[in-house]
């Protein structure tokens, strides 16, 4: 069992045939089961061609019609990244997982309108990952983005962060260790994306093969604080928690988007505070994650 993804999972590229699209979809078919996973790319300037063997489709739906898809990736340049995430919604995916960087935000302010216009008015809910964000891995089974493959390994240990080295990090460390994960998810670090941390914690708690869960945020916003309270009343299983920026000065935007403190109740030590209260094994050392976990277990 996993969260999101697993061996099974019939996956498209959006933007195949750009550098990037051709780079990771490569790596991603000749990780685990990749051949059988990665069936579809959408390009409509070269529908009807291939990319080494997987068929290129005009547009989303088309391919997933074609071959039973239900996820899709997103290697879309910013400027039409938003329209690609919408593609995949009116397609009725099940999951879009968006790695694009430097989506305006107010592209990304429209799509997600019509995201939720669209389940308002019954219409399904596509589950949106990203963007800005290395993707998900199911280990030995499939990976989805841009992650290392090799630091992973199969095991009952859910990590969940927005910052994509950071996920590598927790992943080697627990695998140095001797110890698996059951999924990996990068949830990325602009300020208006998909899934939160709380959705993931939530996936996490239900999922009967994940154990523990390391939980790694960033200062900016109120998301891991919403996921702590929630870990609080509800989560069974115990969570390593970590917050990046301890040093940031308030005001000034780190390296991702959303990581811009003002000052409040989203710098690292307020986090971090919040964190510990709900139960929360924190550390202020991102090298100790996986030891911390292991005693844990």
């Amino acid at each position: 069992m996993s969260i999101l993804i697993n061996k099974d999972t019939k996956v498209i590229t959006q933007g195949i045939t750009g550098k990037t699209g051709q780079f990771h979809t490569r790596m991603c078919r000749d990780y685990a089961n990749g051949k059988n996973c990665f069936v579809a790319g959408v390009n409509p300037k070269k529908a009807g061609e291939d990319f080494e063997g997987i068929p290129i489709y005009a547009n989303v739906s088309e391919a997933a019609k074609q071959t039973g898809a239900t996820v899709s990736v997103i290697y879309v340049p910013p400027a039409g990244a938003a329209a690609a995430i919408w593609e995949a919604c009116e397609a009725d995916l099940d999951l879009a997982i968006c790695i694009t960087e430097g989506i305006p935000i107010r592209d990304m302010l429209e799509v997600r309108n019509k995201m939720k216009a669209k389940e308002a008015a019954g219409g399904k809910r596509t589950l949106l990952l990203g963007p800005n964000c290395p993707g998900t891995i199911t280990p030995d089974e499939i990976k989805i983005g841009i992650m290392p493959g090799h630091i992973h390994k199969k095991g009952r240990v859910g990590v969940v962060s927005r910052s994509g080295t950071l996920t590598y990090e927790a992943v080697a460390q627990l695998s140095e260790l001797g110890i698996g994960q059951s999924s990996a998810v990068g949830i990325g670090g602009d300020p208006i994306n998909g899934l939160k941390h709380i959705d993931v914690m939530k996936m996490f708690n239900d999922d009967p093969d994940t154990d523990a869960v390391i939980m790694i945020g960033e200062i900016g916003g109120p998301d891991e604080a919403e996921a702590a309270y929630w870990c609080k009343e509800n989560m069974k299983k115990p969570i390593v928690g970590f917050i990046a920026g301890v040093t940031a000065p308030p005001g000034k935007r780190m390296g991702h988007a959303g990581a811009l403190i003002s000052g409040g109740a989203d710098t690292a030590e307020a986090k971090l505070a919040i964190m510990e209260e709900c139960g929360f094994t924190v550390t202020r050392n991102p090298s100790e994650m996986g030891k911390l976990l292991k005693g844990l277990l």
